[in-house]
């Protein structure tokens, strides 16, 4: 599985399937693609509804044909809008042609349903953990036993979620084998250091820093 981090919370995972997390491309000054650019997609998944999170969501579902997976409150908008949809929640797994989302418990507001959640995303055999907006919560240590992620995504920006010291915490409890941290210097208000994060994190956890437009293949 090749995963491109788009910039910010924006994830784009390419296997079997083309599967786009929190699509956050209009309006993000450090995105590295835009709406124009996107001409595939099988999944669109969203983890909450602020806008630097469910972004081009839609968009990209009306334009690609695409699947529009979120929880309850979010997927019904987007089915009042002609999308296709799963609706889920917290604790549930769906699978959308092949590729399956399972929906975690994240501590973090949003607007419709009120709350935020994590997603673990597997295709090809491979696990991806997309926390999406969350503080730290001993929740992510079951999250870990149960899902067994091969790579984690964590916030770092500090003010809406996790400082850098917190998340490598959440590499802790998460036994982790591989994170890259995401969510910080897209605004001014969001300002924080990777690297910082990295020197925070202990054992064996391999820190992956990239830049906006970055590809790793897991």
């Amino acid at each position: 599985m090749n995963i491109t981090w788009i910039g910010h919370s924006a994830l784009k995972l390419e296997g079997s399937k083309i599967v786009y997390i929190d699509p956050f491309l209009s309006g993000n000054p450090k995105a590295s693609m835009g709406l124009a650019n996107v001409d595939k997609a099988d999944v669109v998944v969203v983890t909450h509804d602020h806008g630097d999170h469910l972004g081009d969501g839609y968009a990209i579902c009306q334009k690609t044909g695409a699947v529009f997976v979120s929880f309850f409150e979010i997927a019904e908008a987007a089915a009042k809008k002609g999308l296709k949809v799963e609706m889920m929640n917290v604790g549930g797994t769906v699978v959308v042609d092949g590729v399956s989302i399972s929906m975690v418990p994240a501590f973090h507001t949003g607007g419709l349903g009120g709350t935020a959640t994590g997603v673990v995303v597997e295709m090809d055999c491979q696990k991806v953990y997309h926390a999406g907006d969350t503080g730290l919560t001993m929740e992510m240590k079951l999250i870990g036993e149960m899902y067994r992620p091969d790579i984690g995504f964590l916030p770092i920006d500090g003010r809406f979620n996790m400082t850098p010291r917190l998340a490598a915490k959440a590499v802790e409890l998460l036994a982790l084998p591989k994170v890259v941290p995401f969510h910080y210097d897209t605004f001014d208000a969001v300002k924080s250091s990777p690297e910082e994060f990295k020197n925070y994190v202990t054992g064996d956890c391999e820190v992956i820093i990239l830049k906006p437009g970055d590809r790793y293949e897991l």
